[in-house]
């Protein structure tokens, strides 16, 4: 915040006229007020760290032709063994995001991800990574461990059809039925507990909720600069 010179000096009080009376006092103009500092940067939950490209800090952009593919990577991790997931959101020179991209762990254990994009029309893009808690992912995973164990069976098969449902409901037109299906699946308490896993853990079910995961705890990077070239 810049600094306010204050005088030191006592100013003088209003001078007597011949009259005896004094001036009436005149307003002096107040200094603005100072702004108030602005909001702290909030890092989230799921840091995203070390995003590339990069040139000069982001103060620059990176470069690219019409049609040409590069990575993008970053860093990404988060405290415990939930699961976490990422993605890269490309943004056309008007600001409108495309279909976000999936990233993939580049090295198992090293929580650097990355994905491959294309650069579309000339202009200035710009590309930004999303991290985000996967709670589907770590519930397979739990699932597979306590379902052929016999371990909390009923409440493992109930928190899974939960999440299915959240799920659903960001699941466009008829592929969201396949997805409630799977959840009416962990509830059907005639079959058998490995039977209803499998119809959750189908690859179509699968399919649809790689392309619209239910996502949490939503972490974005600073958007980085892209000039796209002809």
């Amino acid at each position: 915040m810049p600094a306010t010179n204050h005088s030191s000096a006592t100013p003088p009080g209003p001078r007597a006229t011949a009259s005896g009376k004094k001036p009436a006092d005149r307003k002096r103009p107040k200094s603005p007020a100072p702004k108030p500092p602005g909001p702290a940067p909030v890092t989230g939950r799921i840091p995203v760290l070390d995003v590339r490209p990069v040139v000069q800090h982001g103060r620059r952009p990176a470069k690219a032709v019409t049609g040409e593919s590069f990575e993008v990577s970053a860093t990404v991790f988060r405290e415990g063994h939930d699961a976490v997931a990422a993605n890269v959101v490309l943004r056309d020179p008007a600001g409108r995001p495309g279909p976000w991209t999936p990233m993939r762990e580049l090295a198992p254990g090293t929580d650097r991800w990355g994905a491959t994009v294309t650069a579309g029309a000339p202009g200035r893009w710009t590309y930004t990574v999303e991290a985000w808690a996967d709670p589907l992912t770590t519930w397979h995973h739990h699932a597979g461990i306590k379902i052929p164990a016999g371990i909390d069976t009923e409440l493992v098969l109930e928190e899974g059809a939960r999440l299915y449902e959240r799920a659903a409901a960001g699941v466009p037109g008829a592929r969201r039925q396949r997805v409630l299906e799977a959840a009416h699946a962990l509830r059907d308490e005639e079959r058998p507990a490995a039977w209803r896993l499998a119809k959750a853990l189908r690859p179509e079910v699968r399919d649809v909720l790689a392309r619209y995961p239910l996502r949490e705890l939503v972490t974005a990077s600073d958007p980085m600069p892209l000039l796209v070239e002809r």
